[in-house]
């Protein structure tokens, strides 16, 4: 009798890296992520809307709910100017911005342009120069007693405009802000499908009436959605209105913020919260109105599968029009500026009625170097950009990974909240950042308030947007397959990110971090509320200086600000490159 055994049963080993904790890390993680960002986010906004509603100061124990504080504001204390002077300055801000931006993109990347490449380049320079500097340059060629105005009044007898207004202020912001508008409407026209602007060409069509029918309907989209992140930018800004409006009494939100909080002897905090509760409410709905247009962009979308190369049109003699409209604005609104500004730094006196040559001099750098409490402001803000361009970049990579390449069930809240510091304005992430350090538990308030660690979260914070925008398209880019040969081969999401995925994403890192390290270099006005006489920063020893009408050192300190942005931008484009190249 034969009997039958019962078949061989191979033996599988086990997956490698497989973990049987490797759920529970990948939690705790996605988690503290999600946490982490919501303290954050949550801890200048809270206290400033209790606030709004207490009847006294925070630290005032009985305190009372009510809505007195907003009463107050619109009868007492003037607010209703305040909300006209913003509306009047952020819609002329917006408009210039889209006047200068629009005719450029179309310019420069649809028709042939003589120096095209370098006008196009040109256009970076407001992402690495703070709109503080450049509102000095401006005061220093186009104020009052500046180099441009006196030789113009000299020439014309009269000066033809007034930088201490409304319009004034808006010019110089404009100038500032345009090149955002102009990246939004020059990367549509070169994604988008140049197939019906040749079929306008077949029908007879000139370079003008292309230009006017075809092109400009498409940027519709980037138009929209540029305006309103603008009026966004213009709400907010404190360095333009601070140093052009308030020494004439034009008061914006940003610069009664700033007076009624910092420059009053005794603050009226329950009128100072209704205020930034107002402006947090504008702000967060212009991003939002914001991310609901860029949601629908899809309506819009002419770039598709079989797009034609884009021929480039010729204006004619149009396109010399175009190079001096073009040249003045960069040379005008910019280099005179900024170039204006870096001579002063090596003048006793700067002005047209005597060579500025025969007051060359040094002392304001030597007096910039040999005052300790100047060269601790350069030190803390290497020392902030840098330890905050390292935190706010790998919080950025882990929140791109948990919102756009996990399962957790809270990724969108993780996006959400990546992104909506965008919606908050730097002073008001200072005064609300005030108080939840007056409240924080376990005595930590006390050992941050006044320190740089405060000043890296408070900036840290306004820069999370960006590291978190630099680095999610690179992530979308790298296909799932990794994902899935990692988890079939056993890895947990923890491992797959070590392992795979961070190994990918080092040059989006990379970029994070100059980009991320450049912002918090420039920033300031957060510190204008949690900085101390230890924790000076460049901009807030700026304004102190400027106050003092000591503009030699003001120069000298804006000028090193320059320097090591270019200088640091320069190394690191420098290594990126050669780590490409290899």
């Amino acid at each position: 009798m034969t009997t039958l055994s019962p078949p061989r049963q191979t033996a599988h080993p086990p997956p490698r890296y497989r973990r049987p904790l490797g759920l529970a890390r990948e939690s705790w993680l996605q988690y503290g992520v999600l946490l982490l960002l919501a303290v954050l986010v949550l801890a200048p906004v809270v206290p400033t809307l209790y606030q709004s509603f207490l009847d006294r100061p925070l630290y005032e124990a009985g305190g009372v709910l009510s809505a007195g504080n907003y009463a107050r504001l619109f009868t007492e204390a003037g607010f209703g100017h305040v909300v006209l002077n913003t509306a009047l300055f952020a819609g002329l801000t917006t408009v210039l911005s889209l006047l200068i931006a629009v005719p450029m993109a179309v310019v420069v990347v649809r028709t042939k342009l003589p120096g095209g490449r370098v006008f196009a380049a040109a256009m970076q320079w407001p992402f690495f120069i703070s709109s503080l500097i450049l509102g000095f340059g401006w005061i220093t060629m186009y104020g009052p007693a500046g180099f441009v105005s006196v030789e113009v009044r000299r020439a014309l007898g009269f000066l033809p405009w007034n930088l201490y207004s409304i319009p004034g202020m808006a010019v110089t912001e404009a100038v500032a802000l345009a090149p955002i508008a102009y990246t939004f409407c020059a990367n549509a026209l070169r994604q988008s499908d140049a197939s019906l602007e040749a079929a306008a060409q077949v029908c007879g069509a000139g370079p003008l009436r292309i230009l006017r029918s075809v092109i400009l309907p498409l940027l519709r989209p980037p138009i929209v959605y540029s305006s309103i992140l603008l009026v966004s930018m213009a709400v907010e800004t404190l360095s333009v209105p601070l140093l052009f409006g308030q020494p004439v009494g034009i008061d914006v939100f940003s610069t009664f913020l700033y007076r009624n909080g910092l420059q009053s002897i005794s603050p009226d905090y329950g009128v100072l919260g209704a205020a930034s509760a107002i402006i947090l409410l504008v702000t967060i709905s212009l991003v939002a109105l914001q991310a609901k247009l860029l949601k629908n962009a899809q309506r819009f979308v002419s770039v598709r599968g079989k797009a034609t190369r884009p021929r480039r049109l010729d204006l004619g003699w149009l396109k010399w029009v175009s190079v001096a409209v073009i040249g003045f604005y960069v040379v005008m609104g910019a280099l005179v500026p900024i170039g204006g500004l870096i001579f002063r730094s090596f003048t006793q006196i700067f002005t047209p009625l005597q060579s500025p040559f025969k007051t060359l001099t040094g002392d304001n750098y030597e007096r910039i170097f040999t005052y300790p409490v100047y060269v601790q402001s350069i030190v803390n803000s290497l020392l902030v950009a840098a330890i905050g361009a390292v935190l706010v970049s790998a919080l950025s990579l882990l929140a791109v990974m948990v919102s756009r390449r996990s399962a957790f069930r809270f990724a969108r809240a993780v996006e959400y909240l990546a992104l909506a510091p965008q919606a908050m304005p730097g002073i008001i992430v200072g005064i609300g950042l005030f108080w939840a350090l007056a409240f924080a538990p376990f005595g930590l308030g006390t050992l941050i308030q006044g320190t740089l660690w405060a000043l890296v979260i408070g900036f840290g914070l306004r820069a999370l947007p960006s590291g978190f925008g630099s680095i999610s398209p690179s992530v979308m880019q790298i296909g799932r397959e990794l994902d899935n040969a990692a988890r079939v081969s056993g890895a947990d999401w923890v491992r797959t990110f070590t392992r795979i995925l961070a190994a990918l994403l080092r040059p989006a890192f990379a970029g994070a971090l100059i980009l991320t390290f450049v912002t918090l270099l420039k920033e300031y006005s957060p510190a204008v509320f949690l900085g101390s006489a230890d924790s000076n920063i460049i901009g807030t020893t700026m304004l102190e200086l400027w106050v003092q009408g000591n503009t030699g050192s003001v120069a000298a300190l804006a000028s090193l600000q320059i320097a090591m942005t270019a200088a640091f931008v320069g190394i690191a484009g420098l290594l990126l490159k050669g780590r490409n190249d290899a």
